[in-house]
């Protein structure tokens, strides 16, 4: 995010102090409420993502602007003033804001699919490279960004990396070499506006994180000072009121609004970038210091100055609260929206005051050198503290999950008082892009009494790892999952299978398989064969649901689900091994894990409960159970494995937890407790059959 600094008395300049343009702040109040605005609700501003592009043009101007008048400077000594510069403007905010945010999710939120990149992505943040992390992602619009506290630091890691390479390219202008730096940059934004338009057609989450196609925008910003400093445009000195000027700068405006209104998120960054970066430039250019006209006098009033003179820490403090009220009490209603927006003043005002403008105060007193390296120490402890706040998690959090992991979790234990000195650890195998865990029971004398299984599916294969080291530790049979998180695997949803990238590691662990079964060995099947009542972060209406399962297109997948699993599975028992299906497990409304604790109960998410009626999961599952059974009359050696009637006895009602122990950790994954539970059943199903 763009500032205007005050500059240091140390270095020799051209002219007087470069002048203050108070409606530059006004911008950065219109970029960053822009910003909260469509975080809040993208239906209020549907286009207000794009007030980081103002930021980024504004950030190129300024920083232009700030080192522009600089007289002649060996490169060393520009290098040292820049970066000293930079360091202090934007680490100390930074860190705090960083390591406060892990302390938070450390205390507050548990780890899950969903949570599962937040603290890397922090991590990365020390460093000014989460949009790396990020562009292998799912993508600034998806609903999963909306629960990573840092998601937002992906534009300070775009300036970060601008500002490894502005001194550099900007240097010429410095030893007077002034066409030269300009071209440089004007090449640079040329290059980088093709990559912007290459990117938009390859890859959109790439082009909406990554720097490449993202310099131009701040190249812009800074072509702009370089263009009006070579023809003549004083940046020390307040320039000629002229009515053109003031006239082209309301209309400017006028088009930056207007740019803010309509750019589309299924178009960004591009074209929907380019009328708010164009609209920026043109206002930064005509109402430099000038007065005059209805934009000068709008963005230079008291409280717009006032919002953007706290612009950054607006920015880096809004997103982390709002995320942590969409884990915790939820931010639909209005007094949960007002409560966020009172917080995030309050932490934004306190660290302007408090954390950004001490450093700068003091940095004027501080030797240059001292200051870039106090600069990185203050990031490095800063990444340190957040790093073993992640490790200590299961020791601080208050979280109920977090603190009784051997419940939620699903991983199992690797030893058993009934068979002491033995222990039941898996070692990893490549297969493909993915890979397969072998369970085997080590330092153990006791006879092997069961076959081996090889388990084969989506997540709902690796939810049950805590029954397989049981069935190791208890049988000495060894089990071999595969693991294909997210590709299901005869599912009869054939369409959930269609992922090309699932389709080759179904494939690899397919081929793999078949060239290690042997006679007597268990398949098992376990997927995900209804469709959810929702994901870890939204819900689907029991409309959706409903038509998922008895719609004339569900049904027509199902039977061709059929006949390809009669295709598939003769496969193995030709090999002479036994195919084991798992029925469905009940579904659920509510991710559990997220409703686990006081202070989430009363998110919308959980406002459908923690039970189903069991004739309406009886009814849902029906479908499913009917198509298995289909396929098991084909071949004597399958059978099907029903966890339902243990998850869910007869003449009870369908819940996640049982003697408040949850039995599942979101909707529809086991929890290790429920996993544990039906090792009993699964242990004397493969034995006797």
């Amino acid at each position: 995010m763009g500032y205007y600094p005050r500059l240091a008395t140390d270095i020799p300049r051209m002219g007087n102090k470069v002048l203050y343009a108070p409606y530059i702040d006004g911008l950065r109040a219109i970029a960053v409420l822009s910003v909260i605005a469509y975080h809040l609700n993208p239906h209020w501003l549907p286009g207000g993502f794009a007030g980081v592009d103002v930021f980024f043009v504004i950030s190129g101007f300024v920083v232009a602007g700030s080192v522009g008048t600089l007289e002649r400077l060996g490169l060393p000594r520009f290098f040292l003033y820049f970066y000293s510069r930079r360091l202090t403007r934007i680490t100390p905010a930074l860190v705090v804001c960083l390591v406060a945010t892990s302390a938070a999710l450390a205390l507050l939120i548990p780890e899950a699919w969903l949570s599962r990149s937040n603290q890397e992505t922090g991590l990365y943040a020390f460093f000014g490279l989460s949009n790396f992390l990020l562009a292998q992602g799912t993508g600034y619009f998806s609903p999963v960004a909306e629960f990573n506290p840092f998601t937002h630091t992906w534009s300070l890691a775009v300036e970060e990396q601008f500002y490894l390479v502005f001194p550099i390219l900007f240097f010429a202008w410095i030893y007077r070499r002034k066409f030269v730096s300009t071209a440089l940059f004007a090449a640079g934004v040329v290059a980088s506006f093709i990559a912007a338009i290459w990117l938009a057609h390859v890859d959109q989450t790439k082009a909406f994180y990554l720097t490449w196609g993202r310099f131009w925008e701040l190249g812009v910003g800074v072509l702009l000072f370089q263009l009006m400093a070579l023809r003549g445009h004083s940046f020390t000195q307040a320039s000629e009121p002229r009515r053109w000027f003031a006239l082209s700068g309301d209309l400017a405006t006028l088009a930056l609004l207007m740019g803010l209104v309509i750019a589309k998120s299924e178009k960004a960054p591009f074209p929907a970038c380019i009328l708010p970066v164009a609209a920026t430039a043109a206002v930064l250019g005509f109402l430099h210091g000038r007065s005059g006209g209805f934009a000068a006098f709008l963005l230079t009033r008291s409280p717009l100055r006032f919002i953007g003179k706290i612009s950054y820490s607006l920015y880096l403090w809004h997103w982390p609260v709002f995320v942590l009220f969409r884990w915790t009490t939820g931010l639909q209603s209005p007094a949960q929206m007002l409560a966020a927006l009172a917080i995030v003043a309050i932490l934004s005002t306190a660290s302007y005051y408090w954390i950004e403008i001490p450093p700068r105060r003091t940095a004027r007193r501080l030797n240059q050198v001292a200051v870039v390296f106090a600069g990185i120490a203050l990031i490095g402890i800063g990444y340190k503290l957040s790093a073993k706040l992640d490790a200590k998690q299961h020791k601080i959090s208050i979280s109920t999950v977090a603190r009784n992991a051997q419940d939620w979790y699903p991983a199992g234990e690797a030893t058993s008082p009934a068979h002491p000195g033995c222990v039941v650890k898996p070692t990893m195998t490549p297969i493909g892009t993915g890979f397969s865990l072998h369970y085997v029971r080590r330092n153990c004398e006791e006879p092997v009494t069961a076959p081996r299984v090889f388990a084969v599916g989506d997540s709902h294969a690796i939810g049950y790892e805590a029954l397989y080291r049981s069935y190791v530790m208890e049988t000495g049979a060894q089990v071999v999952l595969y693991q294909n998180g997210g590709c299901p695997f005869l599912s009869l949803q054939p369409g959930r299978e269609d992922d090309e990238s699932c389709k080759a590691n179904t494939q690899a662990s397919l081929a793999d398989l078949l060239g290690n079964i042997h006679a007597g060995d268990v398949v098992f099947l376990p997927s995900l064969r209804l469709p959810r009542f929702g994901d870890q972060w939204a819900q689907s209406t029991d409309e959706e649901v409903k038509s998922r399962i008895f719609g004339t297109e569900a049904v027509a997948r199902r039977e061709k689900g059929v006949t390809e699993g009669k295709d598939v599975v003769r496969k193995f028992t030709d090999l002479g091994a036994r195919v084991v299906f798992e029925a469905p497990k009940p579904i659920f409304r509510t991710p559990a894990f997220r409703c686990a604790e006081t202070y989430n109960r009363s998110n919308p998410i959980c406002q459908a409960g923690s039970e189903v009626d069991r004739g309406e999961a009886v009814a849902f599952r029906k479908p499913v159970v009917d198509a298995l059974a289909q396929i098991a009359a084909s071949n004597d050696h399958i059978s099907i494995w029903d966890p339902f009637p243990i998850l869910c006895p007869p003449a009870a009602t369908c819940s996640e937890y049982r003697q408040g122990r949850p039995l599942f950790f979101d909707g529809d994954h086991l929890s290790g407790y429920g996993s544990r539970v039906l090792v009993p059943s699964f242990e004397a199903f493969v034995r006797e059959k």
